[in-house]
């Protein structure tokens, strides 16, 4: 089978589409025919030597995928034929994955192949971010940064679902359109003076939960922009900087900073996987719905991170082997 394939820890520039061995059945592990693979900012650190995890190359990258069940091992509760999405550390930039049944779960309905795998790390990262973490309630107000990315559309899509009002922050020339089709209500520049802004549309009370994908510079600002008993979620430092805050700062304003690691609390509470999943497909029925995925063919991988990695893209962005 044809697949993408890391062969040297160098970002996008070392991936290589070629054949690779085709996967055995028979086994423990669920064999799925992948539709759509989804990219995802984890990847790009992965392969190029800079994710918690490492893995020496060669080695096929993708957490997230989307298509049929090829093989399923007795007693795991899938059929061949039945449409899912799997979850899993490596393997899914190919034309088949393997994965324990565990990591999988069915894809929702009335979502294409596409559609169902955005879901799979930044919904299930920020629903978790936002209720398990933030304990995010209807009357309250989200601000998120980094907000044209495939987290921040996850996070404004699921603040909305759970009943919040979203104020998003874009520092992309042209995005402040995508970023308001996504649902947020309220759309600000990320330039000098932002943190006023935020203000004003709160009337100069502050917001009760921040995301914060992006770190660097803006997380003093953002600090500065909590409500009292404000919580500010870390999910992660796209701007290079790892900041640092004084305890007294949260004490003296009763708010709080919260470290969002999804894929290590998955790693050792698995159950959480099932619950978030039941929560996400809730949200799903009552209409939630990823924006229209960035497409590429699965022999475009490179193609596909570089613009990830350049900051290119709005949105979620997906890889298609046929």
């Amino acid at each position: 089978m044809k697949a993408v394939v890391v062969q040297k820890l160098s970002g996008p520039s070392g991936l290589v589409f070629t054949e690779v061995p085709d996967l055995a059945t028979g086994g423990e592990l669920v064999v799925v025919d992948v539709r759509a693979a989804g990219v995802c900012f984890p990847d790009l650190l992965l392969m190029s030597g800079k994710y918690q995890m490492k893995v020496p190359p060669p080695f096929v990258p993708g957490m997230e995928t989307a298509g049929v069940v090829h093989y399923a091992p007795p007693g795991s509760g899938f059929a061949m034929g039945e449409r899912v999405s799997a979850f899993g550390g490596l393997g899914g930039y190919a034309q088949q994955v393997a994965v324990p049944p565990s990591n999988v779960v069915r894809s929702p309905e009335g979502l294409n192949d596409a559609e169902a795998v955005s879901l799979l790390v930044n919904y299930y990262a920020m629903y978790f971010a936002l209720v398990r973490r933030a304990a995010l309630r209807p009357w309250e107000t989200a601000l998120v940064l980094g907000s044209a990315g495939g987290v921040g559309t996850a996070a404004i899509q699921v603040a909305k679902a759970l009943g919040a009002r979203v104020i998003a922050l874009v520092h992309r020339e042209g995005a402040t359109d995508f970023v308001s089709s996504v649902g947020a209500d309220v759309v600000l520049p990320l330039t000098e003076g932002w943190g006023e802004a935020v203000r004003e549309q709160t009337d100069g009370k502050g917001v009760d939960v921040v995301v914060d994908p992006v770190g660097g510079p803006a997380f003093d600002d953002a600090v500065r922009t909590l409500a009292e008993g404000g919580r500010l979620l870390v999910i992660g430092f796209a701007a290079g900087g790892i900041p640092t805050i004084s305890p007294s700062r949260l004490v003296l304003r009763n708010v709080g900073v919260f470290g969002v690691g999804w894929g290590e609390f998955v790693h050792r509470n698995p159950g959480i996987r099932a619950d978030v999943g039941a929560g996400i497909a809730t949200l799903v029925a009552a209409g939630l719905k990823p924006p229209p995925p960035v497409r590429y063919p699965l022999s475009e991988g490179r193609a596909a991170l570089e613009s990830l990695a350049s900051g290119g893209v709005l949105g979620k962005v997906v890889l298609e082997p046929k």
